[in-house]
C-alpha cells in the first residue's frame, strides 16, 4: 500500500498543540486555579499558550502559570462551563466599564468592541 504525500498541505485537518500548554493561573487558598476567559460572544473558554513568552506578551510577565496538556486543561474547564479552548490568543486590555448614561453624548450609541476578556 502506498501513501501519497503532498509537498504543500495548506493546513492540517486537525490542529493540535505540540506538547504541554502554559496555562495562566490565579493563586488561591487551596492552590492554583486556571484562569478562564470570555470570548467576544460571551462564552467561557480555557486559555493556553505555546510558550511562556507568548503568555507574558498577552498577560504580562508577572502572570503565574502552570504547564498542562490540552486534555487536562479541558478536563478542568468543562465542569465549570468552559467548553472551548483558545490557544495563543491576543488579549485586549480590560477597560473599566462605563455606564452609557455617564458616557459622553457622542459615545453613547457607539458600537462596543469585542475582545477576549478575563473572567
Amino acid at each position: 500500500m502506498s501513501h501519497t504525500l503532498y509537498a504543500e498541505d495548506p493546513e492540517p485537518a486537525e490542529r493540535v498543540p505540540a506538547g504541554p500548554l502554559f496555562v495562566p493561573v490565579r493563586p488561591g487558598p487551596a492552590g492554583c486555579t486556571a484562569r478562564l476567559f470570555r470570548t467576544p460572544f460571551g462564552g467561557r473558554t480555557a486559555v493556553g499558550f505555546t510558550s511562556p513568552q507568548r503568555l507574558a506578551a498577552a498577560l504580562g510577565g508577572g502572570q503565574p502559570w502552570i504547564r498542562l496538556s490540552e486534555h487536562a486543561l479541558r478536563a478542568l474547564a468543562e465542569p465549570v462551563g468552559a467548553t472551548g479552548l483558545t490557544v495563543d490568543p491576543r488579549l485586549a486590555p480590560t477597560v473599566p466599564r462605563m455606564n452609557r448614561r455617564d458616557a459622553p453624548p457622542d459615545r453613547r450609541d457607539a458600537p462596543r468592541a469585542h475582545h477576549l476578556l478575563a473572567v
